[in-house]
């Protein structure tokens, strides 16, 4: 599939981003004024241009924006894409709540890698009930928390 074409399963997804993005585009304008809104488009444009089709010229207007942006120019900036992560990342997952949903309804098989797929391969292989209980109680399982540079759950919002 070409890379930006999106599956019929993300439309929604893709939907419920541009509606956070539409309601926080009208809410910037709201605080923030026309001309903040109007800088943050600027670059997200120039961005998207950049990062899309390796526009050079679209580089250059970037770094030339970001480069003339005041203290609080650029606080308002952050603030913006800030939030719009955070708006994304509720988004998405909302999607896989909506797609494991779909998948429970249609009775689709079991993801690789979830607990239901192991536990599944785990009774296919002869592996009971007790025998499992056994080996937990004996294994030694401890809580990670790390920040995935790609998530932006976080306490504070700047």
């Amino acid at each position: 599939m070409p890379e930006n074409t999106i599956d019929d399963k993300d439309l929604p997804l893709r939907d419920d981003i541009r509606l956070l993005g539409r309601v926080l585009g009208d809410t910037l304008r709201a605080q923030e004024g026309e001309a903040i809104f109007e800088l943050v488009e600027r670059i997200r444009v120039s961005a998207i241009r950049f990062h899309r089709d390796d526009d050079r010229s679209a580089r250059q207007d970037l770094t030339a924006i970001l480069d003339s942006l005041s203290r609080q120019q650029t606080q308002s900036v952050v603030r913006a894409f800030s939030y719009f992560s955070h708006l994304a990342n509720i988004a998405e997952d909302q999607h896989h709540i909506r797609r494991s949903r779909a998948h429970l309804i249609a009775g689709s098989p079991a993801h690789e890698g979830s607990l239901a797929h192991a536990l599944q391969r785990a009774a296919k292989a002869g592996i009971d009930a007790t025998r499992l209980r056994s080996f937990f109680d004996e294994a030694s399982i401890v809580r990670v928390l790390t920040g995935h540079p790609t998530e932006v759950h976080s306490r504070r919002i700047l």
